[in-house]
């Protein structure tokens, strides 16, 4: 069997992650960066770079035997799925491929329960974006046989991105809305369904990628802090916050996102459950530690 082979459009915190696992296993791996002056943050991780949109993908499509894209929807549409849709007949050896979105195309649900059969409200112009996205990726399922995989990522966290380092810069703030709920996922726990998805692959399939403990966010900022042995910044009402309107958009949706099918149909067990699980591993690792 020949040499398994991810391109991963769109090279961020989860496909360099997943980069870094899948290269130690013997896979080449090719991501795509969209300036050159970006190239670097691709090839350190060990994977070849290829600068997209503008660059020859020709080749890496060739060989490719996954493909994941972490491309935002624009209100021009998505380079991803253009890419994709024009070249069906180029990807010969394709076993997979994976769109990374977003659960915000759920909308709002008052912090009721969401799962993969939740139809798409989206409550804010981005993610009615990225449910446009999710529909169009399916088509390419439905229509051309391409063996698509969506994957509804809850807010990521992990080493470098996460409340200990917001602690640590100043610039945590416990910003209190009333019955507010936030999902989240770390990082080596997106891999690692990734790559039990591709050990299971299932076209047509639609997961939600989130850990088991929906809380407000202040809670996480106290546990943050806590760990770290610095004081608990004060509670901040969510009106006199004055948050910027990406950041305040966030707030629109309280919703907590179940997660079963992870877990039945991919046979995952969370590594990192909850966020205090997540935050003491990565604090455990920063200073050389097994994580409790």
């Amino acid at each position: 069997m020949a040499q398994p082979h991810l391109l991963a459009l769109g090279f961020g915190f989860t496909a360099t992650a997943l980069a870094k696992s899948l290269l130690a296993q013997g896979w080449r791996v090719t991501g795509t960066t969209r300036s050159e002056d970006k190239r670097h943050s691709v090839t350190a991780s060990g994977a070849e770079a290829v600068i997209w949109p503008g660059g020859d993908l020709a080749p890496a499509l060739a060989t490719a035997t996954h493909i994941v894209s972490s491309v935002p929807p624009r209100d021009e549409g998505d380079p991803a799925f253009e890419l994709l849709a024009d070249n069906i007949g180029a990807i010969p050896d394709l076993r997979w491929l994976g769109l990374l979105s977003t659960t915000g195309v759920y909308g709002d649900h008052g912090g009721g329960w969401v799962d993969e059969d939740t139809p798409l409200v989206p409550s804010i112009h981005r993610s009615g974006l990225r449910a446009n996205q999710n529909a169009a990726w399916m088509e390419l399922w439905h229509r051309y046989g391409l063996p698509v995989h969506i994957f509804r990522l809850a807010g990521i966290y992990g080493p470098g991105r996460s409340a200990l380092d917001k602690m640590r810069d100043g610039t945590a703030r416990r910003i209190v809305k009333p019955d507010q709920v936030f999902s989240r996922i770390h990082v080596e726990d997106i891999v690692q369904i990734l790559e039990a998805s591709f050990a299971r692959p299932t076209p047509g399939t639609a997961y939600n990628v989130a850990d088991d403990k929906p809380a407000p966010p202040q809670d996480v900022i106290e546990e943050a802090a806590n760990l770290l042995g610095l004081p608990v910044p004060p509670d901040i009402p969510f009106e006199d916050a004055k948050l910027r309107p990406m950041a305040r958009s966030f707030y629109a949706d309280n919703k907590r996102v179940r997660n079963s099918r992870i877990k039945q149909d991919l046979g995952v067990t969370l590594r990192y459950p909850d966020y205090h699980s997540g935050l003491r591993a990565i604090l455990a690792a920063e200073r050389g530690e097994n994580a409790p």
